[in-house]
């Protein structure tokens, strides 16, 4: 895996992240893969509702970007559930097609039905879930999950083990219920570490997923909330630690505060630690706007790598800066290259903190004559910064452009 801080014309970030010191404790695997649940885990957010015509044209736009699997929804949820994700197995994708089913064997019955290629079974993780939530014990919980795992594998469904609330579980009772579940005969291909309410520190996350491989010994995934905003960092510390899947979802859309956003954590990967997880960055937009209207959820402007406010300034130093390297190389200015993620080059504002070189590049973007006389400049600035303070916001090309036939 090639490691580099600076790619020309692509990212320029820390030197310090690719230092032998600070990278000689990774493990990541050869291959990460992306399993997207924007269609089951992001749909569960309050209000987003999403029709079969959403998850079929979803799904198309995930697999143009190269996610590797797709979550495709819960199929006992409804018909017009099971009715999506049959269509969308139908239609040939790259992406294996998951569905997230309950431990029950009727469920995968529903499941291989659908024609998916893997199922992800949910039972309870932690002892306060299992008892609390559902009022069972050890005995039944491993019953019933290896009945259904086992008979998964029977129909020949790839299978996900999802054990809910793992990250707050003592890892005894967790391994007890896992082997368990392999010991009465149960199968599953891998076993997803679910941190429910993301209450995970990257630390934690690390450490659990060691002891899953030690003493599991079935690959691990990541499943991890946004609770504590901490998703992004618990969820790389894991993949750094040795799991080899990563769940997401577009904009990190999902129950309370979010799940795992694919598009920063795919370019941190990229960008900050080398790991190159094959999906097309330059996709990243057309999916996030595309989920963003089906869901009926916009994108904030300043969101990491997909807000359409990202690249550009209102403040005279930075927009100096600029207009002095922006010829030379525009990641002077900038952590990775606004292509990269299919963005637009930056946006010029002009506005209170506005400054002389703000002048200069939005009269060039408008067609504006230049102004040779810095008095008229100072004169326009004056009345750039009166009239943003009392609007309250950087101005429209329409005030400004009103302003400057004023002074000029």
């Amino acid at each position: 895996m090639k490691m580099a801080y600076k790619e020309e014309g692509k990212w320029w970030v820390s030197p310090a992240n690719y230092l032998p010191e600070v990278t000689k404790n990774y493990h990541f695997p050869e291959h990460i893969e992306i399993l997207d649940t924007t269609l089951r885990d992001g749909e569960q957010e309050p209000g987003i509702i999403f029709t079969r015509e959403d998850k079929v044209a979803i799904a198309k736009r995930l697999d143009a970007a190269g996610v590797h699997r797709i979550e495709a929804g819960c199929p006992m949820t409804s018909e017009e559930d099971a009715a999506a994700i049959k269509e969308i197995c139908a239609l040939g994708l790259k992406a294996k097609i998951y569905c997230f089913v309950r431990g029950v064997m009727s469920d995968m019955d529903v499941a291989k039905a659908c024609g998916v290629d893997g199922v992800v079974i949910e039972v309870p993780g932690s002892e306060q879930m299992l008892q609390g939530g559902m009022r069972w014990g050890m005995e039944k919980a491993i019953k019933a999950a290896s009945e259904a795992t086992r008979y998964a594998h029977e129909l020949g469904l790839m299978v996900t083990f999802f054990p809910s609330d793992a990250s707050r579980s003592d890892m005894d009772f967790l391994s007890t219920l896992l082997n368990g579940v392999l010991d009465a005969g149960g199968h599953f291909d891998s076993v997803a570490l679910v941190d429910t309410f993301g209450a995970f520190s990257p630390e934690g996350a690390a450490y659990m997923v060691r002891e899953l491989l030690r003493r599991v010994g079935k690959p691990v995934e990541a499943h991890f909330h946004e609770d504590f905003g901490l998703s992004i960092p618990t969820t790389i510390a894991a993949l750094q630690a040795g799991a080899f899947c990563a769940h997401v979802t577009v904009n990190g859309i999902g129950e309370r505060a979010g799940s795992c956003p694919l598009e920063p954590l795919v370019m941190s990967l990229q960008c900050l630690y080398g790991q190159d997880t094959g999906i097309k960055y330059d996709e990243l937009l057309g999916l996030s706007h595309e989920v963003a209207a089906r869901s009926g959820k916009p994108v904030p402007p300043t969101k990491a790598i997909v807000g359409n406010r990202l690249f550009g300034w209102e403040t005279g130093l930075p927009t100096g800066y600029w207009l002095k390297s922006r010829e030379m190389n525009p990641l002077i200015m900038m952590p990775y290259h606004f292509s990269m993620t299919g963005q637009p080059a930056p946006h010029i504002y002009i506005g209170k903190k506005s400054g002389a070189a703000n002048v200069t590049l939005v009269n060039e973007r408008l067609g504006l004559a230049q102004i040779e006389d810095k008095d008229k400049v100072k004169e326009l600035l004056h009345k750039v910064k009166e009239l943003s303070i009392q609007v309250k916001r950087d101005l429209t090309d329409e005030e400004y452009t009103k302003l400057y036939h004023e002074v000029v």
